[in-house]
């Protein structure tokens, strides 16, 4: 009897183990012959000039070239966008050259298969473009405070380090634009004497603002404002693109070369 219940058991322990991996084995495949159908370029059903994006193998292209390509998946009925964070939008209608999804809002984008090949011309490889001022920039500035001749240098250097914000495009979808920061090099001269040299880079100025604007904003300039007692003073601006909003940060450099950070 005891050996009955004990075979029992094992069995249930065996089918019990067999459900559970079963369970979590059970991962949502993607509809590959749905992300067939999404291949080629996409437009407005309304206005066919107004391109949406270009399904290419596993990854989605947009004619702004300050937007970042995306890898897509569909699974089920939801189309997902995989950037900087991973967006998913409800699919509603699909056929090989209708596709309909709701956007972040719950609006009902809809699109259609273009047949035009001249559009893609619309989607050539093109480097993102850099919307902050992406020139180098030399600001010479002679300063007199008591008798004393002092000599103000700015460079704004132009990098290659991206930014990435995410944003929205006409069709309410999430998509990554991409910009490019500054690095930014400071000097003072007395005479000939360097009273003070530094690259500023955003990163120095991370106690001073959030760093989730810091993050996603840019060095975009430091200008001379003034000289007095204290030494002179600079205005670093921090700007987050394609936005009014902006942090200030004033340098003071004293005239023995000390700096000091403060926000406006």
């Amino acid at each position: 009897m005891r050996k009955t219940v004990y075979i029992i058991l094992a069995c249930v322990l065996v089918l019990t183990g067999c459900r559970h991996r079963n369970a979590n084995g059970n991962v949502p495949r993607e509809d590959l012959q749905a992300k067939k159908m999404l291949q080629g370029i996409w437009v407005d059903e309304d206005d066919e000039e107004d391109m949406a994006f270009r399904a290419k193998g596993d990854t989605i292209y947009y004619p702004d070239s300050t937007s970042q390509p995306v890898y897509f998946k569909i699974i089920k009925d939801t189309f997902y966008l995989e950037g900087s964070v991973t967006v998913k939008y409800p699919i509603v209608k699909q056929s090989p050259h209708v596709f309909q999804f709701k956007n972040q809002d719950g609006d009902l984008v809809k699109l259609v298969k273009s047949e035009d090949p001249s559009d893609i011309d619309n989607f050539r490889q093109k480097r993102p473009v850099s919307l902050n001022q992406n020139k180098l920039i030399k600001r010479d500035t002679v300063l007199i405070y008591e008798t004393k001749r002092y000599h103000s240098y700015v460079q704004v250097n132009p990098t290659t380090y991206k930014v990435i914000k995410p944003s929205y495009n006409d069709d309410g979808v999430e998509v990554d634009n991409v910009y490019y920061d500054n690095i930014i090099y400071v000097a003072l001269y007395q005479e000939a004497k360097k009273v003070f040299s530094h690259d500023f880079h955003k990163q120095d100025f991370q106690r001073q603002i959030p760093a989730s604007f810091l993050s996603q904003g840019i060095l975009s300039d430091i200008a001379f404002q003034k000289i007095d007692r204290d030494g002179v003073t600079y205005t670093a601006i921090i700007a987050s693109p394609d936005s009014s909003s902006s942090y200030e940060v004033d340098i003071i450099i004293s005239f023995n070369g000390h700096m000091q950070l403060k926000v406006k």
